[in-house]
């Protein structure tokens, strides 16, 4: 059997050539080259087309479907679909979304690559081929993820697959778990993902639905909510000026960038403290922080407080010592 695979890849690289337009993902080909017996391009009646009832995708938008069949009645299918034989007809493994944009195209047949594929392999397949697509959700790769784990693959070797970092995968399968207004949050705005990760850290259910209504609202924005789940501003390193300059240009460049820095340090620092004193002014937002967050913000201003002291010290020392 072994000596019949180089083959048998000869094939199905042959195959792909035949199929110029296919876009299957470098992982799926690989899958057919290593586990499936017989790969074959063929045009396949629709009504013989099972769905995947494992489809990792949860929904399809009704407009962008429609506009896929209206360029099929034009052009046709130009990337055959990937399918697998279960009895007399096939089941679907990639390319459901043209699978349905056919049917309302009301054509009778669809280019597809028929494969030998058990349940197991076919679902790694699928999935692979749809954390490919850009429009997949945040959620949808979430539970992917989760089932991709679920087949064996560790959370490095997902990211490698992928083309991800490691913490990418790992933020996105926390989603997977996420309480329900989590989620919902998520599935109505995409551009909420970091506020998700901050509102899991909110124990209290009560309070986390508040907040997520809130955020959903557009009434909440990051840098506030991390104040009200006691995390910290990240640090944005970008234009810091260089400790050394090793010739007169450079330290001047490095006067000027120092200098510039400064002046956007105390904006932003004077923008935070501003958001800060607006935020616990308002008595119904201050109600809602845990009182283990107000005891952990209290000690991080007290901390914030001395190394700005510290930082004035050192101000007034170099002042004294330019005089």
């Amino acid at each position: 059997m072994a000596s019949k695979r180089p083959a048998f890849r000869e094939n199905i690289h042959r195959l792909f050539d035949e199929a110029q337009d296919t876009d299957l993902a470098p992982g799926i080909v690989s899958l057919i080259e290593s586990r499936s017996t017989r790969a074959q391009l063929r045009e396949v009646a629709l009504d013989k087309i099972l769905p995947n009832p494992a489809q990792p995708r949860l929904s399809y938008e009704e407009e962008s479907l429609g506009e896929l069949a209206d360029s099929i009645r034009e052009h046709g299918v130009l990337q055959p679909i990937l399918v697998r034989p279960v009895g007399p007809k096939f089941e679907i493994i990639a390319g459901e979304r043209r699978w349905r944009a056919s049917r309302l195209a009301e054509r009778e047949t669809i280019p597809a690559i028929v494969v030998e594929f058990d349940e197991e392999t076919a679902l790694e397949a699928s999935i692979i081929e749809n954390l490919q697509r850009e429009d997949v959700s945040p959620l949808e790769e979430a539970a992917m993820f989760q089932k991709m784990t679920a087949l064996g693959y560790s959370v490095r070797q997902l990211a490698q697959k992928i083309g991800k970092d490691k913490g990418y995968v790992e933020n996105r399968m926390r989603l997977a778990d996420a309480p329900t207004e989590i989620r919902e949050l998520v599935s109505l705005r995409k551009d909420t993902i970091s506020h998700a990760y901050e509102l899991m850290k909110v124990g209290d259910e009560r309070t986390r639905r508040r907040l997520a209504k809130k955020v959903a609202a557009g009434e909440l924005t990051l840098a506030k909510l991390r104040v009200l789940t006691g995390g910290e501003p990240v640090d944005d390193p970008a234009g810091s000026p260089k400790r050394r300059a090793k010739t007169v240009a450079g330290k001047v460049a490095a006067a000027r960038a120092a200098d510039d820095a400064l002046l956007a340090t105390k904006g932003r620092l004077a923008d935070a403290v501003e958001d800060l004193v607006d935020l616990l002014r308002n008595p119904e937002v201050v109600d809602e922080i845990p009182d283990v967050n107000r005891d952990n913000l209290a000690k991080y201003l007290t901390i914030t407080k001395l190394k700005i002291e510290n930082a004035i010290a050192i101000i007034r020392a170099t002042r004294e010592q330019t005089a």
